[in-house]
């Protein structure tokens, strides 16, 4: 396992140098002098040439680029050309926020998304399957801007039960329609996937003996059947809490959450081309640390699993 993590953990090093070439490509064809973004408007052109220079702007890409991943080696994500503040410093000041509200809309998802799954498996075909199945049908079909906006005409505007947008005072009520319009869509996928993997573990001959040794039903759903459905399941709610926890730019950006993916978007609008590198690199190192604590996680919940036996025949 110890070899397994280290491979993987060096499979980032790539995945770091692609994106930031992708996106140091992506931000060089914007029309738009990071010196005249900091100077605004009346600067000269002697000092907007200055600052060139200072920022070295005025090098070749490749030498820019360069420049950058030497700094990223030292744990540099530059200054923010709009703030002219470290990157590093404005990430620190929103993660803590999308992080929050990564946590909250990920128990939503857990929570809900499990028991309607295991309640659809177990009560197949009944009422309560049916009203699954229609209910994660819906969640899946509506984009969750268009669901983001009706929930705050309807308890925010009309009903007036819950603000609207921002984050205020922190307090639980803040959380709530972002929470559950951020996990709307996975919620429906974990309740689909958990029934599915339910039904197919289910069928399987060594729940029909736990069932003739006189195990009840619960015992043997909760320790027979539920851990090994959960295999899939785990999957997808660590690739989805990887995304949470790297901002969730439509639902931030709706509900004026102050968290890194309205900050990115801000920063896109803005040219503000090291705070979109910076970002968007953390949010990829969240993203395969996570799927990491998946992979570690599958170890646990299958013994079968052996990754170092994988990596042996290698």
């Amino acid at each position: 396992m110890f070899f397994y993590i280290i491979k993987r953990i060096l499979q980032v090093i790539p995945v770091i140098i692609g994106v930031t070439l992708i996106l140091f490509l992506l931000m060089y064809v914007i029309p738009e002098d990071p010196a005249r973004l900091i100077l605004q408007k009346g600067a000269t052109e002697e000092a907007l040439q200055n600052l060139r220079v200072k920022m070295g702007i005025d090098k070749p890409l490749y030498v820019q680029y360069w420049r950058y991943m030497t700094q990223l080696a030292k744990g540099d994500l530059g200054t923010s050309y709009r703030y002219r503040r470290p990157v590093d410093s404005i990430l620190a000041d929103h993660y803590p926020n999308s992080i929050k509200l990564a946590i909250a809309a990920i128990l939503i998802e857990i929570i809900i998304g499990l028991v309607a799954g295991i309640i659809s498996a177990v009560k197949k075909y009944s009422f309560w399957d049916i009203l699954v199945t229609v209910s994660t049908t819906l969640a899946v079909c509506i984009p969750v801007f268009w669901l983001g906006m009706m929930m705050q005409v309807v308890f925010g505007l009309k009903l007036g039960w819950l603000p609207m947008s921002g984050m205020g005072d922190g307090s639980l009520r803040y959380y709530i329609l972002p929470a559950v319009t951020l996990a709307s869509v996975s919620t429906a996928f974990v309740a689909r996937m958990t029934r599915s993997s339910m039904l197919e573990v289910m069928s399987n001959d060594y729940i029909t003996t736990a069932y003739a040794k006189g195990l009840s039903q619960f015992k043997v759903i909760g320790k027979h059947a539920l851990k090994n459905a959960l295999i899939p399941v785990v999957t997808l709610i660590g690739l989805d809490l990887g995304a949470l926890m790297g901002g969730a730019i439509l639902t931030e950006t709706v509900f004026s959450w102050p968290g890194v993916g309205r900050t990115i978007y801000l920063a896109i609008l803005q040219r503000d081309a090291p705070v979109v590198i910076g970002g968007t690199l953390v949010l990829v190192l969240i993203f395969v640390f996570i799927n990491l604590i998946v992979d570690v996680t599958y170890a646990w919940l299958d013994p079968r699993i052996r990754y170092e036996k994988k990596e042996v025949n290698v």
